[in-house]
């Protein structure tokens, strides 16, 4: 079944990105909304579009989020290595993802402030890439 729908997800996933998608939604909506005046904007007429949109904007949301949880989950996979193939890269970083959010917070901060960019000093991102950059 996972295999199923993450395949069908992905293939969705890409068509719905695609240029002649929103061509066609666009050109759907303009089909329904010239088909107005022949229905006399009856409430059925506006009943069709916002069941049909809802309906897919319900479905879609489901493959939007199977889509970033497979993306997020290979790009944790790819940082785990670099972070595991590299010898001065701390190892206990590998995983930090499965973590609170407070947690992760705290991780980012210390490492900020560890490359001299805490908030009493009102460091920028361009200040601790210098300072990494020195050290190497």
């Amino acid at each position: 079944m996972d295999r199923i729908f993450t395949a069908l997800a992905t293939r969705i996933a890409s068509a719905a990105g695609q240029p002649l998608s929103f061509v066609l939604a666009f050109g759907l909506i303009l089909v329904w909304g010239v088909s107005g005046p022949l229905f006399g904007y009856s409430d059925t007429w506006q009943l069709v579009i916002n069941t049909g949109t809802t309906i897919v904007t319900f479905l879609v949301v489901f493959l939007i989020q199977n889509s970033q949880n497979r993306d997020a989950a290979a790009m944790q996979a790819k940082l785990d290595e670099v972070i595991r193939a590299l010898d001065s890269a701390r190892e206990q970083f590998i995983g930090i993802e499965h973590r609170s959010a407070g947690e992760v917070e705290q991780i980012r901060a210390a490492l900020e402030k560890e490359v001299g960019c805490d908030e009493g000093k009102a460091g920028t991102a361009d200040d601790s890439v210098e300072h990494v950059l020195r050290r190497t």
